[in-house]
């Protein structure tokens, strides 16, 4: 699979010793973690986990199955409060938040097994998504008065945008379950992008798919980036899409960082070589 052609990306310390792409150093990283880390029954999962992400940066989160990749993901969204270290969402304190308020901070995800409602029609499951923005109360749903009928229309209008941003338009009042697996995917992020977020975080993406629709999938974020205007942190084993896409790479194993960088440097760094994408042959 080709790279979708770029420009070269220089990489710059933060003063957290952080890096995050040259463009965005002007202002402060829209995710910075410090000391992260959480334990389960004993075991640190994950450990003095160190990051930034700049505000319009595409990162990727690469690592050995069960490094602790989903964990951190789990850790940024509070599915799990972390045991000790700080996360700072455009420089707010995320400690004490629950899912829902760590959304509305600016962080949405999607999962690695896909999680629609497939009895929903397409538009249906985007609106879900726009919860956030949707401004009437129960009293004016259950009676349908004016302001729900009005606030509808908006959402209506809002779900359709999105969704003809990635050419799905015209499958707004399909079912969900019915849709091809790509265009699942697809849904998915646009029902995450629903809740205007500033950071998305996309869980193994390619996951299933064919080389086609990778292909489209690597197109569609860098699209999502450059519409948006957002960060966004991905974790994938499909070194092709991670190579092409990604500015900053941090490579994840027994849960802490060992190294973050642009795609050439982390192909060339030994210690990532010998310990995620394997040994390097003799010329």
């Amino acid at each position: 699979m080709s790279r979708i052609p770029k420009e070269p990306v220089k990489l710059v310390e933060v003063p957290s010793t952080n890096k995050i792409p040259e463009r965005d150093i002007d202002k402060s990283p829209i995710l910075e973690c410090r000391h992260l880390g959480i334990d389960f029954g004993g075991l640190a999962a994950v450990k003095d986990f160190n990051m930034a992400i700049g505000r319009t940066e595409i990162a990727g989160l690469i690592g050995p199955n069960g490094a602790g990749k989903t964990t951190v993901f789990n850790l940024l969204t509070k599915v799990y409060q972390p045991t000790r270290g700080t996360i700072l969402v455009d420089g707010v304190d995320t400690h004490n938040m629950n899912t829902v308020q760590v959304n509305k901070a600016g962080i949405a995800r999607t999962f690695q097994n896909i999680r629609l409602f497939d009895n929903l029609t397409v538009e249906d499951n985007v609106k879900l998504g726009l919860h956030n923005h949707i401004n009437y109360g129960m009293w004016s749903g259950i009676f349908r008065l004016p302001n729900y009928w009005k606030e509808e229309k908006v959402a209506h209008e809002r779900a359709i945008e999105l969704l003809s941003i990635f050419d799905m338009g015209y499958l707004a009042k399909y079912k969900a379950g019915s849709l091809p697996y790509g265009a699942q995917r697809r849904l998915e992020i646009v029902r995450a992008l629903a809740t205007t977020p500033s950071l998305l975080l996309l869980d193994e993406p390619a996951a299933g798919m064919n080389p086609s629709e990778t292909a489209e999938l690597m197109e569609n974020i860098v699209k999502i980036r450059d519409t948006f205007g957002i960060a966004i942190l991905l974790i994938e084993h499909d070194m092709n899409l991670v190579m092409g896409i990604c500015e900053g790479i941090a490579v994840l194993n027994f849960g802490q960082i060992i190294a973050k960088g642009t795609p050439d440097e982390i192909k060339n760094d030994p210690v990532v070589i010998e310990a995620y994408l394997g040994k390097q042959k003799e010329a």
